[in-house]
């Protein structure tokens, strides 16, 4: 077979990445993240638009320490009646510390005319100018063609003119941007041959948005008309609808259709991890069905589906997730069959077990499931689910009875009764609302028996209202994720028409699991 081109790689997720609602890195978070795209393999970081704010500002002042990657500083092009030698935005993209800039020009007729409020003629000018004055003493320019697709829509020949003035002013890679992201991949790969065939591929990239939802397909589209170089940010991240998704483009460029990269050995087997760390450094959760990298990327759910991929993966699994540093999850729900019940409780460490307990536990599940619950996404109440049915042990104490009042005037308030070993203990709380009074109540009395629970730790709090009745008498789950000192994260849940009562099984089932632990 014959071997592929080689693609490279630009991210921009410090810069168009920034753009994203509620998204705000900081300098450390920008050189953090500069860190690991050159850890990566990533062969050039976008890092900011130098004098736009003082975060990028600080982020230039100093030297990128990259060994891989090149540090790109974004801006402009020259403003209109100013000479490019004396633009002030050109003059900070040259003076900071960056390995190369990409300038941004219009390549809409309409844009240059009406945004810019120039001739055309005098944008191609503009272009000429400002690529040729950053080319001085050999600096390394990409052009990003702004609205090419819909400049090229409606005047091609003026949008390839555009094009031209920067290929002929120096530009070492012209960018073709679909910037409203509304381009069919169709559309994209057609006009990327045609800009191909006339400028050649070696030096052609592509720069999506995902505003119709194509901006992975667009991109990988121009790839096969002969672009070769793709920009795009992690996660998708971006103004408006995101930019094109890396961490999708990536294994499919690689595993689907066999271009080469520029990346570090089995960098692709730590994709999902610099995935999940990209979103804790902007404090959101990973998306759980993100492709490749979710959580539910791989996880089997229906029987029929469980039952095969523990025979053989490949019948429900288009890539082996350990490929991208992820994993296989068969879950457990109303719809498992044996296959699911034993392939999870193999991985909790329970093996030997019966077809009986097999089938106890499945019509336990179903049961539950039929009432509310939701074992799929609370691990930890399946197990103890488990246990219970495959060998049963004492608990380390039993409740006895509870009471929690709230009202306006003053902070909840609640009691717990437990007997350990024989003797009834008793606590008191005032908490920030009921549950967290019964929570602060039942650890006052277990922390000082069970000194582990110091360290436990509730991540998130999520209540849903069931459809199976209306208004306020409806059905309430409860979910509670835990951490522990270790940093182990389990699930727990609790269904009630009382959503304290809800909230107190799932209480107990995460302090059962951390004493079981």
């Amino acid at each position: 077979m014959k071997e592929q081109p080689l693609v490279y790689l630009y991210d921009s997720t410090l810069r168009d990445g920034a753009q994203t609602l509620d998204v705000d890195f900081s300098v450390d978070d920008k050189r953090h993240i500069e860190s690991l795209f050159d850890s990566f393999g990533i062969d050039f970081v976008e890092g900011g638009w130098p004098g736009s704010n003082p975060t990028d500002d600080a982020f230039f002042a100093t030297p990128a320490r990259s060994t891989t990657s090149k540090r790109i500083a974004f801006g402009m092009t020259r403003k209109k009646n100013v000479r490019a030698e004396q633009d002030p935005q050109l003059q900070r993209l040259k003076a900071c510390s960056a390995d190369g800039f990409c300038i941004v020009g219009k390549c809409w007729d309409f844009h240059a005319q009406h945004a810019l409020g120039v001739s055309l003629e005098e944008n191609l000018r503009i272009i000429a100018d400002s690529v040729a004055y950053l080319k001085q003493d050999n600096g390394f320019v990409l052009f990003d063609g702004e609205h090419f697709f819909d400049g090229y829509r409606n005047a091609r020949d003026y949008a390839l003119r555009c094009l031209d003035q920067a290929q002929q002013a120096g530009a070492d890679w012209l960018i073709l941007c679909d910037t409203n992201g509304g381009t069919l991949p169709e559309d994209i790969e057609r006009v990327t041959q045609d800009v191909v065939q006339r400028f050649g591929g070696e030096r052609i990239g592509i720069h999506c948005h995902n505003d119709i939802d194509m901006a992975t397909a667009c991109s990988l589209a121009a790839v096969r008309a002969g672009a070769r170089q793709i920009q795009g940010t992690f996660n998708g991240l971006g103004e408006r609808c995101g930019n094109a998704n890396l961490v999708s483009i990536l294994p499919t460029l690689v595993y689907k259709m066999g271009y080469r990269t520029t990346l570090h050995d089995d960098a692709l087997r730590r994709l999902t991890s610099i995935s999940h760390s990209i979103d804790e450094i902007i404090n959101r959760p990973p998306e759980s069905h993100a492709p490749f990298v979710g959580r539910r990327a791989f996880a089997h759910k229906g029987g029929l589906h469980a039952s095969a991929v523990a025979k053989n993966p490949t019948s429900y699994e288009h890539i082996d997730p350990a490929l991208i540093g992820n994993q296989r999850a068969l879950l457990v729900s109303n719809q498992a069959g044996r296959a699911s019940i034993r392939h999870r409780l193999s991985l909790c460490g329970i093996e030997n077990v019966t077809p009986a307990h097999l089938d106890a536990i499945i019509a336990e599940v179903k049961a539950r499931e039929y009432q509310g619950y939701a074992y799929d996404a609370a691990d930890a109440s399946f197990q103890l689910l488990a246990r219970t049915i495959i060998d049963p042990q004492p608990a380390p104490f039993t409740v006895h009875d509870y009471l929690v009042t709230s009202s306006a005037a003053q902070d909840a308030h609640a009691r717990v009764v437990i007997d350990y070993q024989g003797k009834r203990m008793d606590n008191e709380a005032n908490g920030n609302g009921p549950v967290n009074a019964l929570d602060k109540a039942l650890r006052g009395l277990l922390t000082p028996l069970f000194p582990s629970l110091k360290e436990l730790a509730l991540m998130d709090y999520k209540v849903r209202i069931m459809a199976q009745h209306r208004d306020t008498a409806a059905k309430t789950r409860v979910i509670i994720d835990y951490v522990d000192a270790n940093k182990q994260e389990w699930a727990t849940v609790g269904v009630s028409h009382n959503v304290v009562a809800a909230s107190w099984q799932a209480l107990m089932d995460g302090i059962l699991w951390a004493l079981r632990t």
